[in-house]
């Protein structure tokens, strides 16, 4: 297939670095967003009258046709083509003739493509933002389910105090509803059109911008035609939000790994989500959650390929930026596919509320009502929490919790120990007391399910 830049030279690249040279591997992903953004093009070239109105009609219709062909599979890209814009060009040009080599007035390959990705991205923001909204609405649901569940609070991985599982997943939804907002703000960003900022300085052809842009739902046009066709700080955005949504997804993914465990037991993952052993018949694998912790590299390696990429490129375009797409792409389908697996997984995830009372009733997490009780009752906090540490001592090598201690034990580390120690030191009172906002409590919790679920 023909190069469009032939004429300085003749064409005739070696074969090695033709490939080498060649995006259409890759690129071809963009199809739709290139001829929707040439049909925008045609039909301002017309209404401007830099080409007869009959001919950008001629333009549009045929590339209309070239999409619907594609999308139905009558119509097979090349990929022998340097790139989609090529076969694009070179398909409509073979069937409407030099009607065909109109297209590319008043535009570059270079503020094309820069059109075509955000055109892609801001698509795949939509989407990847309706994933989040469906994991985040499941987390509601299991969340107040599990309101009143109560489970460990661990700081170090240590058990801390007790809260409710519905609390812990809501942790989780609120980390989810910023990524939203940061695709958000970054999809606000990017909203600007390069188009018509042609190579890097504009063009002498009275082109109408603004129509173009808003015909594309764009916000306005990007103002400095040297910036608008270089730009690629929504990219990096993008793979910074990518990358922060992968880390929330791996902290979640190894909380869930340590939960389906034998030691913990809290959870069992459906069958749908889990692989066995190939030699150990009992055991049950929580891949998915593992694939997902371990993807999350991948995206940061796409973020930083991408600085490393822009980091010393001299103004405007250069062919380095080829490189954007395969690392965005590759982000892209990475979370999309990761968020796929990881909504039906908690969705269909067992919990063995058993299991997680006992476990919280064996680990002291309540020794901080016991300090707080002592304090109430006028003791200073640093001698009640000496007090209390002394208590934990005393059970443990007596292998006892602080429920089982007789009100004479109490006793003799502080006269101040009364029967009602004991209500106090209850789990379930003890997670409810905790009633501040964004605390553990099941009124808080359910304040946040709300709080979420408006924001979705």
């Amino acid at each position: 297939m023909a190069k469009l830049w032939e004429g300085r030279t003749d064409g005739n690249i070696d074969n090695v670095a033709d490939d080498f040279n060649a995006s259409i591997r890759f690129d071809k992903r963009l199809v739709k967003h290139d001829i929707e953004g040439s049909i925008a093009h045609a039909t301002m070239l017309g209404a401007t009258g830099i080409i007869n109105q009959a001919d950008a009609d001629t333009l549009c219709a045929a590339l209309a046709d070239i999409l619907r062909e594609i999308e139905e599979g009558t119509l097979l890209i090349d990929e022998s083509a340097e790139d989609i814009h090529t076969f694009i060009e070179a398909t409509l040009t073979a069937r409407v003739g030099d009607i065909g080599k109109k297209l590319h007035t008043a535009r570059s390959r270079n503020d094309q493509v820069a059109l075509d990705m955000k055109l892609y991205v801001r698509e795949k923001i939509d989407e990847i933002s309706a994933k989040l909204s469906r994991l985040d609405t499941i987390l509601c649901d299991v969340a107040l389910t599990h309101k009143a569940t109560i489970v460990s609070g661990y700081t170090h991985l240590q058990r801390a105090q007790p809260i409710t599982f519905g609390h812990q997943l809501m942790a989780y939804a609120m980390m989810f509803l910023r990524d939203m907002d940061r695709l958000k703000d970054c999809k606000k960003r990017l909203n600007t059109s390069p188009i018509g900022a042609c190579a890097l300085a504009g063009t002498t052809y009275p082109t109408d911008r603004e129509m173009e842009a808003k015909a594309l739902g764009f916000d306005g046009i990007a103002l400095n035609s040297i910036d608008a066709v270089s730009d690629r700080d929504y990219l990096v955005e993008l793979l910074s939000d990518l990358s922060l949504i992968m880390v929330h997804l791996s902290r979640f993914a190894e909380e869930i790994i340590l939960w389906s465990s034998w030691e913990f037991g809290y959870v069992k993952l459906s069958d749908a989500y889990t692989t066995g052993s190939s030699i150990m018949p009992q055991k049950k694998n929580s891949d998915m959650a593992e694939l997902t912790r371990g993807k999350s590299g991948r995206v940061f390696g796409d973020l930083m390929a991408m600085l490393t990429m822009l980091k010393g490129l001299p103004l405007a375009y250069n062919k380095d930026m080829q490189e954007d797409k395969e690392s965005a792409f590759d982000a892209i389908d990475t979370v999309c596919m990761c968020l796929d697996v990881f909504a039906p997984m908690v969705a269909t995830m067992e919990v063995n509320k058993d299991a997680m009372l006992n476990a919280a009733k064996k680990g002291f997490i309540n020794a901080t009502d016991v300090a707080d009780y002592l304090t109430k009752k006028g003791v200073p906090f640093r001698d009640a929490y000496h007090t209390v540490g002394q208590i934990v001592a005393k059970c443990l090598k007596a292998g006892k919790t602080l429920e089982e201690l007789s009100i004479e034990e109490y006793k003799a580390f502080n006269a101040a120990f009364e029967e009602d120690i004991y209500a106090v030191i209850d789990l379930v009172n003890c997670v409810n007391k905790r009633s501040s906002a964004g605390g553990t409590s099941v009124q808080s919790v359910l304040a946040q399910i709300e709080y979420v679920k408006a924001k979705l």
